[in-house]
């Protein structure tokens, strides 16, 4: 009886030690790209030409030399590649080489090369970036946030590398506009779903475009692209955390007629370059929006989900 009691204790407490161990790898997080751990390195795209077919890869990290492969013949998304066919395959890291032994026959990673041994080719590592990263605000646009102040924001606050973080509204009300921004997620490899670098979006308090790490899933309604509680992007254009990705948004506002509305809004999302949601009609304001549907205009908001996501080069244009 003794054996059991000690035994007993033991797996209790080895439950207790573990659980915690498990509730803080969730929580790891890196916000500097050049403070990050080895599986970052590994993870990402990879891109070439395989028995005379175009075929992409995203390697997303999973923790502790864990990770996930998930191919697309015909290139990667945006570039060919297809959501709905994707090849899917888990992989771990031992040595120096990284391998997915259920993928196409089997694969490894090793010297910035992800070698389909099974097909006998190789795809190279690459880092893509948006066309519209770094783009100008034009005349006459509403410049929201440039790095130099959050003046335009209520409670905004910035990073020491003068960066917006999340949690504010702007000050300034807007109808039908197109808004262009660029943000960031953190790199969580231990954190799955809604708890990697979740954050939101809301055009005019109004409607979410959701924002999360969400390199490499499915591209959920409630993933980056996703016009959050309405629809799902048309594919998954989210690049790897700590990139700096774009949204550039053609908002035309609902339309009221003694206080009813008459109209629904739309919305044309495009992420990193790419339209994923073309002209999409509002039926309803996204849930968790702080701002019932009006015929006023309203505010930018940065919803803050407990991830220290961050916003550069915010402008706005009026239609």
């Amino acid at each position: 009886m003794k054996n059991i009691a000690i035994t007993l204790a033991a797996s209790v407490t080895c439950l207790i030690f573990c659980a915690e161990i498990n509730a803080a790898d969730q929580n790891v997080t890196y916000t500097d790209p050049a403070k990050v751990d080895a599986d970052y390195a590994i993870q990402g795209e990879y891109s070439g030409v395989i028995g005379g077919k175009k075929m992409g890869v995203q390697v997303i990290a999973l923790g502790d030399g864990k990770f996930d492969a998930v191919g697309f013949e015909g290139g990667l998304p945006g570039e060919g590649g297809e959501n709905s066919k994707a090849i899917k395959s888990g992989g771990e890291t031992k040595g120096v080489k990284t391998t997915f032994a259920n993928f196409m026959g089997g694969a490894t990673i090793h010297d910035g090369a992800f070698t389909i041994t099974g097909k006998n080719g190789k795809l190279a590592r690459t880092v893509r970036q948006s066309k519209t990263l770094g783009m100008k605000a034009p005349e006459g646009a509403v410049v929201l946030f440039d790095g130099s102040s959050t003046d335009a924001f209520k409670n905004g606050k910035m990073t020491e590398g003068k960066l917006l973080q999340t949690g504010t509204t702007g000050k300034q009300l807007f109808g039908s506009h197109k808004i262009h921004m660029e943000f960031r997620t953190p790199y969580k490899p231990f954190a799955r779903g809604q708890g990697r670098g979740n954050a939101g979006f809301y055009v005019q308090s109004r409607y979410e475009t959701q924002i999360l790490d969400s390199f490499g899933l499915e591209g959920k309604m409630n993933e980056t692209g996703g016009i959050y509680s309405i629809k799902a992007p048309d594919l998954n254009m989210c690049f790897p955390p700590l990139t700096w990705q774009t949204y550039d948004i053609d908002f035309t506002a609902a339309e009221f007629k003694d206080g009813k509305k008459v109209k629904n809004g739309t919305m044309t999302v495009a992420l990193n370059g790419v339209v994923v949601q073309d002209n999409v009609e509002l039926t309803h304001r996204t849930t968790a929006s702080p701002l019932e549907e009006g015929p006023e205009g309203g505010p930018v908001y940065l919803q803050n989900h407990g991830n220290p996501v961050v916003y550069q080069n915010i402008w706005v244009v009026e239609k």
